[in-house]
């Protein structure tokens, strides 16, 4: 029996970005095709199959330990994105300014989606959501250089709504205009 469902959610690819450098520019580069390998995005900064810890795991490894890469995308919503633009007090939020690796639009609610969910296109090339990727000041200090007096007020508009971040379990290419179609875990919510 299949322990992942197909549902009838799809996100349209909107915006494919890459970043070189996240520690001297966190901002992506806009690409029409990505090609996705085991590694993640060549190039990108977040590639590969493993990367030091960060502060999102400091209570399981100390910072800088060697871990599972399952950070090789960043991947957010035309919806939130508008949500949190609304909450700043701007007409919208270039994707580039929060270093997005992928924008889709279409999949209702997406930061909540449940973690090991997998997001798919047409040809087979899949994502696998690990968790929310929660709102930091990176992208905060990007939003402020670009529109003074807006960027303080990213952290806080971003709560629930900063996307997800995801590894590769399937090679192949995304492109924009594709569609990702959501696959959830067949499992009831862990209620102890």
């Amino acid at each position: 029996m299949p322990a992942l469902l197909p549902t009838h959610y799809s996100g349209k690819i909107v915006w494919l970005g890459h970043v070189a450098d996240s520690v001297a520019d966190m901002r992506s580069e806009a690409q029409e095709v990505m090609e996705i390998t085991f590694d993640g995005m060549a190039g990108d900064c977040h590639s590969g199959r493993t990367r030091p810890s960060c502060s999102r795991v400091l209570a399981q490894h100390p910072r800088g330990t060697e871990i599972s890469n399952t950070r090789q995308f960043s991947i957010v919503s035309v919806e939130e994105l508008a949500l949190i633009a609304t909450k700043i007090g701007l007409g919208s939020i270039d994707p580039r300014w929060v270093g997005a690796s992928i924008v889709v639009e279409g999949i209702p609610d997406f930061t909540h989606v449940p973690p090991s969910s997998r997001l798919q296109n047409e040809t087979g090339a899949t994502l696998v959501v690990d968790m929310e990727n929660r709102p930091c000041v990176l992208p905060a200090r990007v939003i402020e250089a670009q529109k003074p007096g807006h960027g303080k007020a990213f952290k806080a508009a971003a709560k629930d709504r900063r996307g997800v971040c995801a590894w590769v379990e399937r090679e192949g290419q995304l492109r924009l205009g594709q569609r990702l179609v959501l696959h959830v875990p067949d499992q009831p919510v862990w209620a102890p």
